[in-house]
């Protein structure tokens, strides 16, 4: 891989190294939207938001799911330290379904016991679940 093009990218969760490598770019989001990264981008520091991150390698990209966290960009490195990050096959779409029901259920009783900020993020970590568990078979979504 030419040096000018590829950087150091580290991906870190409380209990594994996640993915260490080369990537070209990656993408993801943030509390500020999504953004994609190249080598050379300027020193700053962000907050993760849940969706889908992509790595971009040499010929291929590779997705994972992450939810939390925060990101540390250097000119030549990336550390994403994340609460969870998962690949595609580590997904269990039924639990993500079942997960997204019981949200929607407590977003909609309005009952004010429940923690509406709380179930609006468990909503959203199930659906970039099922997002990403589609992109693993997408004929069997057609």
């Amino acid at each position: 891989m030419a040096d000018d093009k590829y950087f150091d990218l580290e991906i870190i969760t409380p209990d594994r190294i996640f993915w260490k490598g080369q990537a070209s770019m990656l993408e993801l989001n943030t509390s500020e939207g999504q953004v994609g990264i190249y080598k050379r981008h300027i020193p700053m520091t962000m907050i993760l938001a849940p969706g889908i991150m992509t790595i971009h390698l040499e010929g291929e990209n590779k997705e994972a799911a992450v939810h939390a966290g925060f990101i540390e960009i250097l000119p030549d490195k990336i550390s994403v330290m994340a609460e969870i990050a998962e690949w595609p096959e580590e997904i269990d779409e039924n639990r993500a379904k079942e997960a997204e029901q019981r949200a929607e259920r407590r977003l909609q009783a309005h009952d004010p016991r429940i923690d509406t900020s709380r179930a609006e993020v468990a909503l959203k970590k199930a659906l970039v679940r099922q997002e990403l568990a589609k992109m693993r078979c997408p004929e069997a979504n057609r």
